[in-house]
């Protein structure tokens, strides 16, 4: 397998810089997901490694290897595409061999590359078949099993899940996580989903407007994010943002007042204008109403059976989200008290950078792991 490095890449389309210098380092056998909204960049960054882009400047390195001049084919990557791209006359085992064919690989080598990859993938019954006769969760294999019959020194994967419907899609991440780990190879993974990031890569990459936002591991970024765009987009549903006014308190640690409510967080920092709290659902609880809580009325709750999201309009106009369990007899008028757990309470200043946070040694032990 190989080490990849970015290098201060940059991408222009006439007049528009799409990847804005992107410094990267990718571990030897790591899961790298590159996750961000549309047009963040993150496909046009999977394209430039593997070739199909060129790049305005900067270097890609492979294995201490500048490849930024080599075409696709001399880079020894292999790629998954969004569509799975097979030949519909040829049936699985020609789709797998083909590339190899063309090569000139001896025909024993092949078979037993074929061999491997259908044991792995689980496709030895559907050797025979054509891409019509199989499932979109099969042919998705498939175009997988191409790739890794290839042996490349990185997988390059481009948003492989999304023509899959949802209960695919929970399947086929578990197939590639145990693919990960079998195959013990570097993964390049692009999404725009979350969950998927989250659950299938050692880091993730961040990316908005063709800049990395930040690189880390899932728990960090959820935990620890760098700044409000982090903090808004990792979370489901996404981080709650208060306005509030800041005063330290006598262990060092801000104090924070919303809607005429003192908050106590573990954020250490000088009081400053322009500040805004930052609190996930799951870290605010429902209490009493009174004057040592956030005030507010229930606007809507959603009941999705484990859990449920009541949406709670603050004195101030602020609608807020709170994630509650399912068997919560909270009703829609109700008025409520909200209470932010001062541990999970996040501050981020005027240009939207993160305070640093005091973190209890259970979470912390949590992220050193």
């Amino acid at each position: 397998m190989a080490q990849l490095g970015i290098v201060n890449l940059r991408k222009t389309f006439g007049d528009v810089e799409v990847l804005k210098g992107i410094n990267l380092e990718i571990a030897d056998r790591e899961f790298v997901c590159f996750l961000g909204p549309s047009g963040c960049g993150k496909s046009t960054l999977l394209r430039a490694i593997a070739g199909l882009e060129e790049v305005s400047s900067g270097d890609i390195v492979i294995d201490g290897r500048s490849v930024v001049d080599l075409s696709p084919a001399d880079r020894d990557l292999a790629m998954v595409f969004q569509s799975y791209a097979l030949y519909p006359h040829m049936n699985v085992r020609k789709n797998m061999s083909f590339g190899l064919s063309l090569r000139k690989f001896p025909k024993a080598e092949i078979e037993k590359r074929i061999a491997e990859a259908a044991r792995i993938l689980q496709l030895e019954p559907l050797l025979e078949r054509k891409p019509k006769q199989l499932s979109g969760g099969q042919r998705q294999r498939v175009a997988i099993g191409r790739a890794i019959v290839r042996n490349p020194r990185i997988f390059l994967f481009d948003e492989p899940l999304s023509n899959l419907d949802a209960a695919l899609r929970v399947n086929t991440r578990v197939e590639l996580a145990r693919l990960h780990k079998e195959l013990q190879a570097t993964m390049v993974y692009v999404t725009h989903d979350q969950v998927e990031a989250m659950t299938l890569a050692d880091r993730v990459v961040v990316m908005s407007g063709g800049r990395i936002e930040q690189f880390g591991k899932p728990l960090e970024l959820y935990h620890l994010p760098a700044n409000r765009f982090v903090a808004g987009f990792i979370g489901s549903p996404k981080m709650n943002f208060l306005p509030v006014t800041a005063a330290h308190s006598a262990d060092g640690h801000l104090k924070v007042t919303s809607c005429g409510v003192e908050i106590a967080t573990q954020v250490q920092g000088q009081a400053s204008d322009g500040l805004t709290l930052g609190i996930r659902p799951e870290h605010v609880q429902l209490v009493e109403p009174g004057s040592a809580s956030l005030n507010g009325q229930v606007l809507m709750v959603e009941r999705l059976g484990a859990e449920s999201l009541a949406y709670v309009r603050l004195s101030g106009g602020e609608v807020v989200t709170v994630s509650v369990d399912g068997s919560h007899l909270i009703r829609d008028g109700e008025t409520v008290g909200l209470q932010p757990d001062p541990v999970h309470c996040h501050l981020f200043d005027g240009q939207g950078q993160a305070l640093p946070r005091t973190l209890p040694p259970e979470l912390a032990h949590l992220l050193q792991a």
